[in-house]
């Protein structure tokens, strides 16, 4: 099965200092024993037939790569265990799943593992990493919904019909020719025409996604302390969460969506933090990557990745938090009303017949000839704060939202109480935010380089205190209407 462009941008992208991989650690109650969580993947594996399959690079990457299986599948190698010394604390246990979580996986095997963290009392951590080339969020919480269940008692699963076994690898040399009658027919099919759409609605969302990514030179963002450096291999973890019942107050009193609620209190903690550090945040803007959702009714339960993006411009100074939530959700009002998700949607589509063979110089990444290791183990120095920082024509942070169940989950009868998503970060943005819905609470969850952002509970602080405010705001404005 060949890799699209947008999944193998994943592998292509990736490095030592900035993995691709989407990952989440589930808390659950009591303790669970290793060997029941290994022998309920055992289970499912006829279910997830994508556990089964690694990655298979095309000689000279004259074609994106393919996923086949893996003759030598071992489950013992992707579902691990981690015992915790005595008296660890819970932020231990989390520390410990973050740093598991640093390292890319080995692209030698399929791209996913399951690590096992016991020794808590009365709770286990389960961390899940999945490589951004096999999901997207979408699709990552569809796959969490096979491995857990809705009852504490499921009925047992449907046993695999057959025995598993691996299809016949491909040679390189069949991998280099399969890919190379490939482009022929490609190129046969090609017409000029094809780059550029030819209809009217088509050619206007093309020209605004053209639009869309020259704002980024010619209306740069801030550089905050934490885009001031190529990020480095270490990660640092922390979430906070919030009832559902509070978001309602907030929509019911002054509108907007839950995404509007949650930028707003995001934007608004890292803003006191931008003044905190005494940068020049005044006029200055933050640029939030949003990825958006693309996936259609009949892509449900399919994995790979079907996302888009919007780019909210938001004010990088302090504000009234209600006066912020009307700033956002009038940005976000003129992104939808502009399209913007969709030309951005368009502009990815047209890039999809590509050549790969520029990205070879990749497959040496994940190999003992790895380039990337050096820059991994002699990150570049922060640029100081000397009153003035470059312009920053790319992203501040990645801000993201999967919706996930409002049911309780289940793993072997033990119940799932916190979801703490850990995203990717690469490139200069060393601070992003992932936003999960579970069992009607809202999970907000903060992943930084500590080189880049040793101040991450200051954001964290801030954001919980800017959605207190926003509440007390909410409840008085209500009382108000009610004539109390």
């Amino acid at each position: 099965m060949r890799l699209s462009a947008t999944d193998a941008t994943f592998l292509y992208a990736e490095s030592a200092s900035g993995p691709m991989h989407i990952s989440s650690v589930y808390v659950l109650e009591g303790n669970l024993a290793y060997d029941t969580v290994f022998e309920h993947l055992d289970k499912l594996l006829h279910l997830i037939p994508s556990y089964r399959r690694k990655i298979a690079f095309v000689p000279l990457n004259m074609g994106h790569p393919k996923w086949v299986d893996d003759p030598d599948f071992d489950l013992k190698n992707h579902v691990i265990h981690h015992q915790l010394p005595n008296n660890a604390t819970f932020e231990e246990a989390l520390d410990l799943a973050i740093g598991l979580n640093e390292p890319m996986l080995d692209r030698s095997r399929p791209l996913w593992e399951t690590h096992v963290i016991t020794g808590l009392p009365e709770q286990t951590l389960l961390l899940h990493i999945t490589h951004h080339a096999m999901i997207d969020g979408a699709s990552g919480m569809e796959l969490i919904q096979l491995i857990y269940d809705i009852d504490p008692n499921p009925a047992p699963r449907d046993p695999p019909t057959d025995t598993w076994q691996a299809n016949e690898p491909q040679s390189p040399g069949s991998l280099l020719q399969e890919a190379w009658q490939e482009n022929l027919q490609g190129l046969q099919k090609f017409k000029p025409s094809d780059l550029w759409p030819s209809a009217g609605k088509q050619r206007s969302l093309m020209r605004h996604a053209i639009s869309l990514m020259t704002s980024f030179v010619t209306r740069p963002a801030i550089t905050a302390p934490f885009n001031a450096a190529p990020v480095g291999p270490k990660r640092r973890v922390r979430f906070l969460k919030r009832p559902f019942s509070e978001i309602r107050e907030i929509r019911r009193a002054f509108g907007g969506t839950l995404n509007d609620v949650v930028l707003t209190a995001v934007s608004e903690g890292v803003a006191r933090y931008l003044k905190a550090g005494n940068e020049r945040s005044d006029n200055a803007h933050l640029r939030i990557m949003c990825p958006v959702n693309v996936r259609t009714e009949d892509q449900k339960g399919a994995l790979g990745n079907q996302v888009s993006a919007i780019f909210p411009m938001l004010p990088a100074w302090t504000m009234d938090v209600r006066s912020r939530l009307a700033v956002v959700c009038a940005e976000t009002e003129h992104i939808k009303k502009n399209e913007d998700a969709q030309a951005m949607t368009l502009a990815s589509q047209s890039a999809d017949g590509l050549w790969p063979l520029a990205m070879a110089p990749t497959q040496l990444v994940g190999t003992p000839f790895d380039p990337t290791v050096i820059a991994a183990r002699m990150p570049m120095p922060v640029l100081p704060n000397i009153g003035w920082r470059p312009p920053n024509p790319g992203v501040n942070f990645v801000c993201t939202n999967v919706p996930g169940a409002q049911v309780p989950l289940y793993l072997a009868g033990h119940k799932v109480t916190d979801t703490i998503g850990v995203l990717i970060l690469s490139g200069n943005i060393g601070f992003s935010a992932t936003v999960l819905s579970y069992n009607k609470e809202l999970f907000i969850n903060y992943i930084c380089e500590p080189r880049l952002l040793p101040e991450l509970d200051f954001i964290v602080e801030s954001t919980a205190a800017a959605f207190d405010e926003l509440l007390t705001q909410a409840r008085a404005h209500t009382e108000e209407l009610s004539g109390k």
